[in-house]
């Protein structure tokens, strides 16, 4: 187990050195990026950039609330354009600004998640979580691994978990706590494992190399090849427009079956595409 993870929002300011805190043992950090329909982090893009220049672990939260879960997720990902080893987060809790994201609404954004990057996001809760599931493991939301939030010496783990990856184990505001060189006081996190494995359990809740994906064609996806034996030769780039499209759902809408562009036709070669839309 190491302490080597910590997570912000513009509420840490903006006068924040990231090689300062890698220089002192930091290693990864996760980011606030939207929350709801339509809110966005003001530091997000900027800390971001960064974050990657000190060639630290990125990663991104979404803070969820009562609105659609699906649709939140297509938010999300709009503004993340999240590349292959990014993180990918939902924060789960209550929210003092207004309706609270519920269980069914955190399944729905898990599953547009997973079924986007054909991985499963990591679950970041603590008290709400146990309270909303009375006991009781959840099918959907115990694919996520856990990022558990608990303040104290011991980790209690919510039904259906049997072991935490993440755990943020102080805000920065407890007896004790230290600063993080060039952050200040801040939400730390550790992590269920050691330094070298990090890095493993990051690209596990991260979208691959473009160029790995190896999705299989269903007829229910956005792409459909022309045949079998095309959809060999032009599955990376299949998946690639199945990401893509879903990213742009989110951002305009459904776009008409007829739409064609040279781009797409140079990429999918010798496929045919279609909307489900």
């Amino acid at each position: 187990m190491i302490d080597a993870v910590i997570d912000i929002s513009h509420h840490n300011g903006t006068s924040l050195n990231f090689g300062a805190a890698k220089t002192a043992g930091i290693l990864g950090v996760i980011h606030k990026a939207t929350q709801g329909l339509s809110g966005v982090d003001p530091n997000f893009q900027s800390n971001r950039t960064s974050i990657r220049n000190a060639n630290l672990l990125f990663g991104a939260y979404h803070f969820g609330d009562g609105s659609d879960g699906g649709l939140q997720a297509r938010h999300f990902l709009a503004v993340t354009q999240s590349g292959p080893n990014d993180l990918i987060a939902l924060d789960l809790e209550n929210n003092p600004a207004g309706p609270s994201m519920t269980l069914e609404e955190a399944r729905a954004f898990a599953t547009v998640i997973f079924e986007t990057i054909h991985k499963w996001p990591v679950l970041y809760s603590g008290h709400y979580l146990k309270e909303a599931l009375r006991g009781n493991p959840d099918s959907v939301l115990n694919n996520c691994p856990l990022w558990l939030a608990q303040y104290g010496p011991t980790a209690v783990l919510p039904p259906g978990w049997a072991k935490w990856s993440l755990w943020q184990y102080t805000d920065g505001a407890q007896p004790g706590s230290q600063a993080v060189p060039g952050i200040g006081h801040c939400d730390r996190d550790r992590f269920n494992g050691d330094a070298a494995d990090l890095p493993t359990f990051w690209a596990s809740v991260s979208l691959s190399a473009l160029t790995a994906f190896r999705a299989p064609c269903r007829s229910s996806a956005p792409f459909i090849c022309r045949s079998a034996e095309n959809h060999r030769l032009c599955e990376p780039a299949h998946t690639r427009l199945r990401v893509a499209h879903d990213m742009l759902l989110a951002q305009f809408g459904p776009v008409h079956s007829g739409t064609r562009s040279g781009a797409k036709r140079a990429a999918v070669a010798r496929c045919r595409s279609r909307s489900t839309k």
